[in-house]
């Protein structure tokens, strides 16, 4: 039969489960964007800029099981698209990236676009792609998503040429999808494990582990992004072991906030006072689905026991940073329901009630800071958790209110946070909020986003206004890039950069069809944030312009400033704290 390259990837892509795209139509993908338009399960969007479609593609794969998809143009698109790329490769995301290409069938060089993308994007997804004829789009499709899904999740890169996807050309058969089958036609061994995990576990490391646990008075649990499908069985292998769970930023929602033994964000000096004082004894931890990154660890300042166990889909995570007695690859959910089986029970601890009266000791202290005429976090997140029922997400940014969130925001299910994390971009939250809530509309999505972040993509909000997204952004606007500036104050005695360009938010709101309210006081947390969220009801985007009070740090900012300086030798510490001291006196 004789299909275009167009039709063939649509009926790819509809086979795999796509249901939405994000990009922007040009030259070298128009033909694909019209055979988008006659599908009956994907929808197309138009986005405002590519980059804001990368981070749309992104939540959708975080928070629903279909997978994230873009589809741009050559060049320019791929180079706007790539901070969401790189988020998703870091934070180890499914995402399928497709992308126009220039014409094969010419002799001539120089085209518009024309450019090797593949040495550029390869360096941040998994595989990349360049199709070369029609008989093999399908395979392709079918076989990059079976890599973007496989072991540890990523993007995967498909270049199909303008020429294929206008002409016809003839392929032998439409085979439907078949998980798994594609991959038959690999060769197995140009993938690495970080491209397709184990298919079966070390059964010698399991028991290992179990020796561990078993001969250890206070194990501790520390679960990432990698655990998010296995919360049941996390919460199962915690119960029975009485042991405290800590999560990373990204695997904050792994296990629900008012679980007894859900200590908080981190352990270790960064960490809540919660987290701090539940694994203040501990002499096992069982890592689970984390790399043990920088944000993971508060700046690398946690100090694992001797008695560590790593569990991780990808082999390279395992010891990279801190060496295990015993590293498990595989699945968490397969690794966990092992455990369960294998370990016994330990008797019941204390260990819940410390950690209540900790989380309630940490609430009222932020309750009783005095914010003057500003609004105190703590009271803005306890009104806005108290409103959105348990299922609601929520997305964050980069900067100062992620760890405020992290901190002081309850999550009560899996996928129910999402945040932009090893990659750390900023701009991040208001487009994947449009994907959150795209790919989750029966869900309520809210957006707690720094009003640096925010004038970064804030326009892309558009594209929510135009879809009848209700999303509600609350702008947490103190006019400085504040997780920086308050890096630079005390080192520093002053804030190079960081003051920020005064932005109308009211004018934005009603430039992009939104929403604007504004929130100064105390008084009024309640009564804004209800009407913010009954607005977004009824499908209208809402920006919520909160004038924060940021005076007051985290246990994340704090401790992570007191493990870099402790890291500096005498020398460096002397000169900073000298100049520092210089600065002040002389102002």
């Amino acid at each position: 039969m004789k299909r275009t390259g167009a039709w063939l990837a649509r009926y790819a892509m509809e086979q795999i489960g796509v249901k939405h795209t994000f990009g922007i139509p040009g030259v070298h993908n128009t033909e694909l964007y019209d055979e988008l338009n006659s599908s009956e399960l994907i929808e197309p969007i138009l986005v405002s800029h590519e980059g804001g479609g990368a981070f749309m593609a992104d939540a959708v794969s975080r928070v629903s099981d279909s997978i994230g998809t873009l589809v741009i143009v050559p060049a320019a698109g791929v180079a706007y698209a790539a901070a969401g790329i790189g988020e998703a490769f870091l934070d180890g995301i499914p995402m399928l990236v497709i992308c126009g290409g220039v014409r094969t069938d010419l002799e001539y060089t120089n085209q518009l676009h024309e450019m090797d993308q593949h040495s550029f994007i390869g360096a941040f997804c998994k595989k990349t792609y360049l199709i070369e004829k029609h008989q093999d789009i399908i395979p392709t499709f079918y076989e990059a998503y079976e890599v973007a899904t496989q072991g540890e999740p990523g993007p995967v890169f498909i270049e199909l040429p303008v020429n294929l996807q206008l002409f016809t050309g003839y392929v032998d058969s439409v085979a439907p999808y078949q998980p798994k089958a594609s991959l038959s036609s690999l060769d197995q061994h140009s993938l690495d494990h970080h491209t397709l995990g184990r298919d079966s576990l070390d059964q010698k490391e399991l028991d290992r582990a179990v020796a561990l646990i078993e001969s250890s008075d206070h194990p501790c649990i520390f679960a990432g992004w990698g655990a998010i499908n296995a919360s049941e069985e996390l919460i199962e292998l915690a119960e029975s072991l009485n042991a405290p769970i800590a999560t990373t930023l990204q695997g904050l929602s792994v296990v629900p906030h008012d679980h007894p033994l859900h200590a908080g964000f981190g352990f270790g000096p960064a960490a809540v006072p919660a987290a701090q004082r539940a694994f203040e004894y501990c002499d096992c931890l069982i890592s689970v689905g984390t790399k043990f990154s920088e944000i993971a660890t508060g700046s690398f300042g946690i100090n694992p026991p001797e008695k560590l166990i790593h569990i991780d889909i990808n082999p390279e995570s395992i010891g990279r940073n801190f060496k295990p007695q015993v590293g498990v690859v595989a699945d968490a959910k397969d690794a966990l329901n092992k455990l369960n089986k294998l370990v016994r029970r330990k008797p019941i601890s204390k260990v819940a009630s410390l950690i209540h009266d900790q989380k309630q000791g940490y609430l009222k202290e932020w309750l009783a800071h005095d914010s003057h005429d500003k609004v105190n976090p703590a009271i803005f997140f306890q009104s806005l958790r108290q409103q959105l029922p348990r299922d609601a997400i929520t997305v964050v940014d980069d900067g100062n209110h992620t760890y405020l969130t992290a901190e002081l925001m309850p999550i009560y299910g899996p996928k129910r946070f999402i945040s932009p994390t090893d990659f750390n971009c900023m701009g991040y939250s208001v487009p994947a909020a449009i994907g959150a809530k795209l790919s989750q509309p029966d869900k309520e999505v809210v957006t707690i986003v720094g009003d640096g972040c925010f004038t970064m993509t804030c326009m892309e909000i558009s594209t929510a206004t135009a879809l009848g997204l209700g999303i509600v952004y609350f702008v947490f606007n103190d006019g400085e890039l504040s997780q920086i500036a308050q890096a630079q104050e005390i080192p520093y005695n002053r804030k190079p950069c960081t003051g920020l360009n005064r932005v109308n938010f009211e004018g934005v709101a009603m430039a992009v069809g939104a929403k604007y309210i504004h929130l100064e006081q105390h008084s009024v947390v309640d009564a804004a944030i209800s009407q913010a969220l009954t607005t977004a009801r009824t499908g209208q985007p809402v920006i919520v312009d909160v004038r924060v009070d940021y005076s007051k740090k985290t246990a994340f900012t704090q401790g992570a400033v007191k493990t870099n300086f402790r890291r500096f030798d005498l020398k460096t510490k002397i000169r900073i704290g000298s100049r520092a001291i210089k600065r002040k006196v002389t102002g």
